[in-house]
């Protein structure tokens, strides 16, 4: 059974982000009306493993398709 809480221990990047090879990850950086104002390359161990284990983590818990039901 899936949950509306089961990611809010998951630690996800509050931005945009592209994750390349698992060695680069360029984020990007909005406006609060959805302009660019930045982007940011970080290929620092560290942060490029908190996106990898975020984007594993979500992928383990997510719902298929063919059992979703909208709620």
């Amino acid at each position: 059974m899936h949950s509306a809480f089961q990611a809010a221990d998951i630690a996800l990047p509050g931005t945009g982000l592209w994750l390349f090879d698992d060695t680069e990850v360029l984020f990007t950086h909005f406006s609060g009306d959805g302009e660019v104002v930045d982007r940011e390359w970080r290929t620092e161990p560290e942060v490029v493993a908190l996106v990898s284990t975020a984007f594993e983590t979500v992928w383990e818990r997510a719902t298929p398709h063919a059992t979703y039901r909208p709620g």
